[in-house]
């Protein structure tokens, strides 16, 4: 096991004070069009930014479009909806031709399903760990190389920390023999970490000037609730979201810290803290589990075999 070295944990108050002007940036935002989506999407359009939604639901996508257009008062150009289904490669890389050569500076990965009944890709690949881990290292490859000239450009990954209790059991994808949705959830999650982690290793060791972050929302109150299969767990998990969780612009702070704070280190996993209404942003170190390179060289790999998209490799 090798270990990446972190600096401390750090609190940053008012973490977007500081932001810049994003007048003539590019950004995409996978699902966009609901939960913490819209609220990186609307914050990106108020820094001036132009924001591509990329969704699998274009029509609601389409709604949360026009809604921020009257809300904002915005020109139609300013935000554009594009479909995109992170469980099927063709979807991806229409959706990344779509995007055409133009610099890109920021790419926020935050579309993601959770605790669905078991289904799979066309591979075989358990559906939670295809789309969120999956999809997203498939879209990054393809538009990496428009981050490159962009203007400090950024890679954002969303995960949750649940990471810190999941496994990642490469051998086996499919779970056809036992599943539990909440394990196959964090267990995507985690693979989103030790993504964003290794891209950012890769990115440092070849001098690129693209940054990978990851960052999550701690407890927030999202559609996902809605996604469990269990009645009881929906239940149950909305309650306590609605006594601990934040509303999706609060918990949003640690995605946008990643997206946008000059002070913000990929070497930390950036979330939200103190009060629900007006939390600062929190970096704290990664598990262990996260920056172990021979678990990330093996996910990395096996990314690129089943999605057959290469990434600084």
């Amino acid at each position: 096991m090798t270990p990446l070295t972190h600096p401390i944990r750090t609190r940053l108050s008012d973490p977007l004070a500081s932001a810049p002007d994003l007048t003539g940036r590019r950004a995409v935002v996978t699902g966009g069009s609901s939960g913490l989506g819209v609220v990186t999407t609307r914050a990106l359009i108020r820094r001036g930014a132009t924001v591509v939604i990329g969704a699998r639901d274009t029509a609601r996508a389409q709604r949360a479009r026009d809604h921020l257009i009257a809300e904002l008062n915005l020109p139609a150009g300013r935000l554009i909806v594009a479909p995109l289904d992170l469980i099927d490669p063709h979807s991806i890389r229409d959706f990344a031709k779509a995007m055409g050569d133009a610099p890109l500076d920021l790419l926020v990965l935050n579309a993601g399903i959770s605790s669905v009944p078991l289904r799979h890709d066309h591979a075989g690949i358990e559906s939670q760990f295809a789309t969120n881990h999956l999809g997203h290292f498939a879209l990054t490859g393809h538009l990496l190389p428009f981050l490159v000239p962009g203007v400090d450009p950024r890679i954002v990954t969303v995960s949750s920390a649940l990471y810190t209790g999941a496994t990642l059991n490469l051998d086996d994808l499919s779970n056809r023999t036992s599943y539990s949705p909440g394990r196959a959830y964090s267990r995507s999650k985690l693979a989103n970490v030790i993504f964003a982690v290794e891209l950012q290793r890769r990115l440092s060791a070849q001098g690129s000037p693209v940054r990978s972050f990851a960052a999550h929302p701690g407890m927030a109150r999202t559609p996902l609730h809605a996604t469990y299969p269990s009645a009881a767990t929906r239940v149950l998990t909305g309650a306590v979201a609605r006594v601990i969780g934040r509303d999706p612009g609060p918990a949003d702070i640690g995605v946008l810290t990643a997206a946008l704070n000059q002070e913000a280190t990929p070497a930390l996993f950036w979330g939200p803290t103190g009060f629900k209404t007006a939390p600062d942003a929190l970096g704290q170190p990664f598990a262990a589990v996260a920056s172990d390179t021979a678990t990330a060289a093996a996910l990395w790999l096996k990314s690129e075999q089943l999605t057959g998209v290469g990434i600084l490799s």
